[in-house]
């Protein structure tokens, strides 16, 4: 029998892997919400928020994320590239999610199953800037079959973290 499991019946594998998310310039509160719940599920260590992206106590965020913001540790500061700067000393590998004259399909993109990784999201708007995209040790972009180039931050940021997760 296949029966639908509640939130109570489900037991969560708490897993954390490597894996930050640098969310720049994001305006959507509902959007900085789903990013929480993505890392949540995907069992990212870390969400950086920086430029005009808003924080936690934002009642909408708190509303979408449904309350993974306060499981998930997240840092602000407004300066992106001081957070790219301490990731790279650390050893992350850094990759924007943007479509570019360079930037590879994502389900070309090979990563090590121990390599730490940080995965930049722009704004909704503009995109990712070109001084983070120059500080990018990749840049990759998910194909799109329709009219449009590009889909929401959020759903965009769930299918390269199950790309980037699976390996």
């Amino acid at each position: 029998m296949n029966i639908q499991l509640d939130h109570y019946s489900h037991k969560a594998k708490i897993q954390t892997h490597p894996f930050c998310l640098l969310a720049h310039d994001i305006s959507s509160p509902e959007n900085i919400g789903s990013l929480f719940r993505i890392a949540d599920a995907f069992g990212l260590e870390k969400i950086y928020l920086s430029g005009h992206s808003p924080i936690p106590q934002n009642p909408k965020i708190k509303k979408t994320s449904r309350s993974t913001e306060k499981s998930v540790f997240f840092e602000y500061q407004d300066d992106p590239k001081e957070i790219i700067s301490e990731l790279k000393k650390s050893g992350y590998t850094i990759i924007s999610l943007e479509i570019t004259t360079s930037s590879i399909d994502i389900r070309e993109l090979k990563i090590h199953p121990d390599e730490k990784i940080c995965l930049i999201l722009g704004s909704e708007n503009e995109g990712i800037n070109q001084d983070l995209l120059d500080l990018s040790d990749h840049t990759m972009h998910i194909p799109m079959h329709g009219q449009n180039s590009s889909m929401n931050v959020a759903a965009a940021c769930a299918i390269a973290c199950w790309e980037i997760i699976r390996g």
